[in-house]
C-alpha cells in the first residue's frame, strides 16, 4: 500500500499494455514516462513498482527511504542475508540484490496466484540469490533458525491493512530471534490522523530492539494525511547521523525521529500484543480512487 514518487521530465516514449491475471485481481500497468516501469496493483490498491531495466529505481517514497536504511547498514557494499515478509513485486529483493551482490535472500508471500502472476510478468530468474516461499509471514518466520540474518523487511498488506498478527510483540520478538545480533528490523506501516497505530507499533517494536528510529513525510508524521512510515529497529546504534542527513536533504524529503523524540511520539501508548485489541487503520477510500 503505497503511493508514487513524482518529478520526473515531461517524456513519454511508448510502453506495454496493461495485463491482468486470470482472475482480474492482479493487474500490471506501464509507466508512461519509464519504459520498463510497472506498476502492480492487486484489488485496486497499488501494491509495487518495478523498473526492469534499472531495479535500483524505487519509485515509491516510503520504498526509497527503505532503500536509504539498508545503504547505510555496514560498508553499504557487503552482501546481507534478508529475510522478506510480503512479496509483491520482489521490488526491496530486487535492489538488494543490484547493489549488495551476493546478497541471499527469502521472501516468504503467502499469495501462490500472485507469486505466480509476478514470476510470469516481472521475471525473477535474474535476481540471485532470491528464494521465494508460499507461506503466511508469522508462519515462514517462525520456522527460520535463529540468529541466520542481518535484515528481516516486514512490508506486508492484505488488501490496504497490515496483517494485524504481524503487529504484535510476539511477532517482534520472532524477528527478533531470526536476526543476528547487530541485524535490523525494517517495517512499513500506514497510518493517518492521530497515528495511533504508528505509537502503538513504535512502542512495541522498542520493548524488543532497544535502539529505534522512524521515518516519514512531515505532514503523515503530524497525522495530516494518510501515508507510509518507516520504522527501523536493532539492539545495536542505527546510523541515525546518516539517515536524518539523507531525509531531510534526499530527493524524498521526510524526517528521522529517534531517541527522546520518538519516546514522546510514542509516550502513553499500548504495546500490541496476540489476544488483545489490535486495529489496524486502512486508507480512505479516495486514496486509491474507489468509489
Amino acid at each position: 500500500m503505497a503511493q508514487r514518487r513524482g518529478g520526473r521530465g515531461s517524456r513519454r516514449p511508448r510502453v506495454a499494455e496493461t495485463v491482468r491475471s486470470d482472475d482480474g485481481r492482479a493487474e500490471l500497468r506501464p509507466d508512461p514516462e519509464r519504459p520498463h516501469g510497472r506498476l502492480l496493483n492487486v484489488g485496486g490498491v497499488p501494491q509495487s513498482y518495478v523498473d526492469l531495466a534499472d531495479p535500483t529505481y524505487l519509485g515509491f517514497e516510503y520504498m526509497r527511504l527503505m532503500g536509504d536504511v539498508i545503504d547505510c547498514l555496514g560498508t553499504g557494499r557487503e552482501p546481507l542475508d534478508v529475510v522478506h515478509v510480503g512479496g509483491g513485486a520482489c521490488t526491496l529483493a530486487r535492489y538488494v540484490a543490484a547493489t549488495r551482490p551476493g546478497s541471499r535472500q527469502l521472501v516468504l508471500e503467502p499469495d501462490a496466484e500472485l507469486v505466480g502472476f509476478v514470476r510470469e510478468h516481472l521475471p525473477l530468474r535474474d535476481v540471485r540469490g532470491l528464494r521465494v516461499r508460499v507461506v503466511d509471514g508469522r508462519a515462514g518466520v517462525r520456522a527460520l533458525p535463529d540468529a541466520s540474518d542481518d535484515l528481516l523487511v516486514l512490508d506486508a498488506f492484505a488488501d490496504t491493512a497490515m496483517p494485524a498478527e504481524l503487529a504484535t510483540e510476539e511477532f517482534a520478538r520472532e524477528a527478533r530471534r531470526v536476526l543476528r545480533p547487530s541485524g535490523v528490523h525494517l517495517v512499513n506501516l500506514a497510518d493517518g490522523h492521530r497515528l495511533e497505530f504508528a505509537r502503538r507499533m513504535v512502542v512495541t517494536v522498542r520493548s524488543i530492539f532497544p535502539r529505534t528510529l522512524l521515518l516519514a513525510d512531515p505532514g503523515v508524521l503530524r497525522g495530516r494525511r494518510f501515508g507510509n512510515l518507516v520504522l527501523a529497529a536493532s539492539a545495536v546504534d542505527l546510523p541515525e547521523a546518516e539517515l536524518t542527513r539523507r531525509a531531510a536533504s534526499g530527493m524524498v524529503r521526510a524526517r528521522c525521529m529517534d531517541g527522546e523524540a520518538l519516546a514522546g511520539f510514542a509516550a502513553g501508548a499500548a504495546p500490541l500484543r496476540d489476544g488483545g485489541e489490535v486495529s489496524v487503520p486502512v486508507p480512505p477510500e479516495r486514496l486509491f480512487g474507489r468509489p
